[in-house]
């Protein structure tokens, strides 16, 4: 709850009264902007000017609050370079009251004036100072108190400049008092609401989203430990220090947008040069924009693979685990890997692949394979691994201008080996071209690979994060029941670590399991969503497949439950449970998160449900309901 009007007008004309006494010679335009930055010291924020204003290598005004850290110049000019080498010098080493340190690039540059100013500063009008207080909040009392407190020791010629509201009101959004709030919630209330992440990282996080690699790097860990947030840090660094654009890529289709608007909160000033997009959507436009039609018709596709199964069903069927099984095959071993020949095929080790197979095997595989082909191109189809073998090609041919500072992709293990080798053609192996960011126990996806493989040279250049700051102990010791295996070793083929080696900091949380028949879970269902201990808009509802999914969600809608789609969410917060399949939540993070899984009857689930199993228990922040329906 904020001022009252009444209230808000005596802020301001007590922040303009100190302003004019710490600055008796500064002109209007800056006594304005800088009573306007003062007023808000009266419900949280901290504030300290500079005493000499107007020096073009020095920030005017730093502002510490729920919404970040931000370095203030107000004027027409600016030395942008001078002016983040002195803030970055003097807060490096800036601690949170848990030990992690400020970010360089969570730092905020401000350039209040008419005169636009280069990255990273963000340039505002002088009646567009307000939009830095509107920002969602992300630090609670404790961590703007601790900021402002080392800001204060190491800023001399920065004092602090601070109004008192004239009436007592509650502490606005974001800046929670302790002894407003008991005991577990209250470690929920300061930590999990307030995405830190946008302020502070840990030492190595911080190490990584920093550090220059003569070549392309990666970033691996198990579960929960920060790596698409340290990955958006290094995005924002690397735009600090190039002036072209930048790629984020994944494999999901609907991660790029949340992560968009991540990025957006954290470098709104370089929001415009980072394009996020899956990787398919990128080959879409790229191969549009140089006129390269390709047809695809994934229905068409599936259609025309059921022919060629019943053609080789009788050679085959034995052999089949599960039904599907020779489509993945092909999918994501055959077409994935770029295979050409019968005798690549024979050679290819068919990591992660529940069935072993001998030569005459593979040999018939192969058949299988050649008739689908046969079907795909008789009727001018392709599928969604032609249009990467396509844009490969392509590339190769002649790489596309104006080439991109960097590419970063996310969630790496899921990405096909054709698709890797498209990536690493369109980035390049300079220095800090190729950053590539995932962790092989979290496959979704049938097939493994190493990035030996890809011929993608990452020596010396691959980080483990091994510290857990997502999933509460209680989540976490649940998610360790899925002794996952990690099919993509540590991307490099070296020992990967797996999430039971992870360390955690986050103590607490709660697990609940349900078992029952199918006819009970609507029921079920509905009552575990209503008693949920945290905010349905921050919960999820998580299934293994695209039925169980849609059973959910009709149970929910008919119990007047309020849900979206996963496939439309974009990280913006609202009141609505989310639901979707383990595929469509990668990458993603809920305080709390409800499984509904329906284990096939006598059949032990395989290294793939394992591990997909681990990634919907990891999803869950603070909560976690486990659902197991046996019919």
């Amino acid at each position: 709850m904020a001022l009252s009007a009444h209230s808000w007008r005596q802020v301001q004309r007590l922040a303009g009264e100190s302003v004019a006494r710490r600055l008796p010679g500064a002109e209007p335009g800056r006594r304005r902007v800088l009573s306007a930055l003062a007023s808000h010291t009266a419900v949280g924020w901290r504030l300290f000017v500079h005493r000499d204003q107007g020096r073009r290598d020095r920030a005017d005004a730093v502002l510490v609050g729920s919404g970040g850290v931000f370095a203030v110049v107000v004027g027409e000019s600016v030395d942008g370079p001078a002016v983040v080498r002195h803030v970055e010098g003097r807060l490096a080493g800036v601690r949170g009251p848990k030990g992690q340190v400020l970010a360089r690039s969570a730092i905020h540059y401000v350039l209040v004036g008419s005169t636009r100013a280069a990255e990273p500063f963000l340039t505002l009008a002088e009646g567009e100072v307000e939009r830095l207080f509107r920002r969602d909040p992300h630090l609670d009392r404790r961590h703007v108190d601790a900021v402002a407190q080392q800001v204060a020791a190491r800023l001399a010629d920065y004092p602090e400049l601070r109004v008192s509201a004239p009436e007592r009101s509650p502490e606005p959004v974001g800046l929670l008092a302790a002894e407003d709030v008991a005991g577990d919630q209250l470690a929920a209330a300061q930590e999990r609401p307030f995405e830190t992440w946008l302020t502070f990282l840990h030492p190595h996080q911080q190490a990584v989203a920093t550090r220059r690699y003569g070549g392309p790097a990666r970033i691996s860990g198990p579960a929960g430990t920060g790596k698409t947030v340290v990955a958006l840090h290094r995005l924002r660094n690397l735009a600090r220090r190039s002036t072209g654009p930048l790629l984020f890529t994944t494999f999901v289709r609907t991660l790029p947008r949340v992560h968009q608007a991540a990025f957006h909160r954290l470098a709104p000033e370089s929001a415009h040069r980072v394009e996020f997009t899956n990787l398919h959507s990128w080959v879409r436009d790229f191969l549009a924009a140089r006129d390269r039609r390709v047809v695809v018709d994934a229905r068409q596709a599936r259609t025309l693979f059921s022919r060629a199964w019943l053609a080789h069903r009788p050679a085959l069927e034995e052999l089949e685990p599960s039904p599907g099984y020779w489509q993945t095959e092909i999918d994501r071993v055959i077409k994935g890997r770029g295979l050409r020949t019968l005798q690549e095929y024979l050679a290819v080790v068919r990591r992660g692949r529940r069935v072993r197979l001998d030569a005459g095997q593979k040999e018939k595989v192969w058949r299988l394979y050649e008739t689908y082909e046969r079907f795909l191109r008789d009727k001018g189809v392709r599928d969604h691994n032609d249009l990467i073998t396509v844009a490969l090609e392509e590339i190769r041919r002649e790489r596309p201008e104006p080439r991109y500072e960097a590419v970063v992709v996310d969630e790496v293990q899921d990405i096909t080996l054709t698709g890797l080798r498209l990536l690493r053609e369109l980035a390049g192996d300079e220095a800090d071209r190729l950053l590539l960011v995932g962790d092989g126990q979290q496959q979704v996806y049938a097939g493994g690979w190493r990035l030996s493989d890809a011929g993608i040279p990452i020596q010396g250049r691959g980080e483990v994060l091994r510290v857990n700051y997502r999933n509460r102990e209680r989540v976490l010791d649940f998610a360790r029941r899925f002794d996952a295996n990690n099919t993509v070793d540590d991307l490099d083929g070296a020992a990967g670590v797996t999430l039971r080696q992870a360390e955690t900091v986050a103590t607490g949380g709660r697990t609940h399991t349900w078992t029952g028949p199918g006819r009970d879970l609507p029921a079920a269902l509905a009552a575990a969503v209503r008693g949920l201990p945290v905010p349905a808009g921050q919960a999820a509802v998580i299934t293994f497949t695209k039925p169980e999914a849609q059973r959910c969600a009709s149970a929910l809608t008919d119990a007047g439950i309020p849900i979206q789609r996963l496939e439309d969410f974009t990280g913006e917060a609202d009141d609505r449970l989310k639901i979707g399949t383990v595929h469509r939540a990668k990458g993603l993070d809920f305080q709390g998160v409800l499984v509904v899984e329906t284990p096939a009857p006598g059949v032990e689930p395989d290294e793939l449900r394992v591990r997909q199993r681990l990634v919907a228990a990891t999803r869950a922040r603070d909560y976690l309901w486990w659902a197991e329906v046996r019919d």
